[in-house]
């Protein structure tokens, strides 16, 4: 029966190429465990929120079902195995109200970017061996990548395997790309900020700056992450979601997972990767903040946090404002911001020119006769998803993701 095909599947099976495929719960402690760690940093595309030290550090608050399908060159457990992708995942059975199961890529309201992880020496092969991987373990033959990247390599691999494979909710998140451009090009970047911007900026900083000097900073240094990270959470709890009761001090299992978020991230990775906090202070006044996972030339936000006791200072802005001067004149050597930010979010938008298209990739794994009923299922759930907003807001649906993030197993 279709429906408990992932209950009686194998674990490992041989794939074409001479590769393997397996299917694994998240175990920190696994012996491939290193392999996915060598995996993150040599993937086509990065995704830090699939990457070993941020997935495990995630696993107790956000994991609950999730399972990690892999394609090696050998059993993962095998002595020198190497990762050629990663893909962790969710068996949902009825997404769409009937049992045509899907298997679901990890999502939650800390993973913001839903591209797997793919050896960037061999994309192609690891490609075919991830959409092959699910037939040889006896597990659904579809696949839904929710917040994928909706252009670029991705889509254009999965072009040019023939496969059929749809998009849904598709909307364009603010970032900065600076990639290739010249000092000049650098120097202009914010040129394109109105002059009634630059008034309302110049005078939102001269308030901020009238109870003393304003230091901004970007936190490299591990032994400085963690007080930076406890003076984030306060700086958020003294705010609205303080008052509303959704802070991350009022939630354990999220202050938890980051903790070990930020240690992973890392110890995954090499001097040019990790974590940085950017943050605006007065003294030992936090004013606002930042968290940034990195992953070479590109960082990603994370979490945002700012003082909301005088709102016409605007110290959330004024830290994105200073965050994108200090990239631009070279001051922090990355190309790339990815604003992570949901549809309608104009913070990134306000300051980064550039656009990442993003959406839900409904994709056959496989040989899949229900493929065309699947994808007109997911087309009807995201019509019903786009009607209900606009009953509650009384105007037209923004794009936006199909299914809430997930806040707890």
């Amino acid at each position: 029966m279709a429906g408990t095909a992932a209950d009686t599947a194998p674990d490992t099976a041989a794939l074409p190429g001479g590769l393997v495929a397996a299917v694994r719960p998240l175990d920190g402690a696994a012996a491939w465990i290193s392999a996915w760690r060598a995996l993150g940093p040599a993937s086509l595309i990065r995704n830090p929120f699939y990457e070993a030290g941020y997935a495990l550090a995630a696993r107790e608050a956000f994991g609950a079902g999730v399972r990690l399908l892999l394609v090696a060159d050998r059993p993962p457990e095998a002595p020198g195995a190497r990762l050629v992708a990663a893909w962790p995942f969710r068996p949902s059975r009825r997404r769409w109200g009937v049992p045509l199961p899907v298997l679901m890529g990890w999502t939650h309201g800390y993973a913001p970017f839903g591209a797997p992880l793919l050896d960037g020496a061999a994309p192609e092969a690891a490609l075919a061996g991830l959409l092959a991987a699910p037939g040889a373990l006896g597990l659904p033959p579809r696949l839904l990548l929710p917040n994928a990247p909706a252009d670029g390599p991705l889509p254009e691999l999965l072009t040019a395997r023939g496969g059929r494979s749809a998009a849904y909710w598709p909307h364009d998140r603010g970032l900065l790309d600076l990639t290739g451009l010249g000092p000049p090009a650098r120097a202009s970047y914010l040129g394109h900020l109105s002059g009634q911007r630059r008034r309302k900026l110049r005078r939102a900083r001269a308030r901020l700056e009238a109870a003393g000097p304003v230091t901004f900073e970007i936190l490299a240094a591990p032994e400085s992450l963690g007080p930076a990270f406890d003076a984030h959470v306060a700086l958020e709890t003294a705010g609205w979601k303080g008052q509303a009761g959704t802070s991350l001090a009022q939630r354990p299992a999220e202050i938890a997972f980051l903790r070990a978020a930020l240690a992973g991230l890392g110890a995954d990775r090499g001097a040019a990767d990790g974590v940085r906090i950017a943050r605006l202070h007065r003294g030992d006044q936090l004013l606002a903040s930042l968290i940034l996972p990195v992953t070479g030339r590109e960082a990603w936000v994370l979490k945002i946090a700012n003082d909301e006791t005088r709102p016409e200072t605007a110290p959330g802005v004024q830290l994105v404002h200073r965050l994108t001067e200090a990239v631009a004149a070279g001051d922090w050597p990355i190309d790339r911001i990815d604003s992570c930010a949901p549809p309608g979010f104009a913070l990134g938008t306000t300051f980064w020119t550039e656009r990442r298209p993003i959406a839900h990739l409904l994709v056959e794994a496989g040989r899949d006769p229900l493929f065309p009923v699947a994808r007109t299922l997911e087309r009807a759930r995201e019509g019903v998803a786009r009607a209900r907003v606009t009953i509650r807001s009384g105007r037209s649906a923004p794009a936006a993701p199909a299914s809430p993030p997930r806040r707890g197993p």
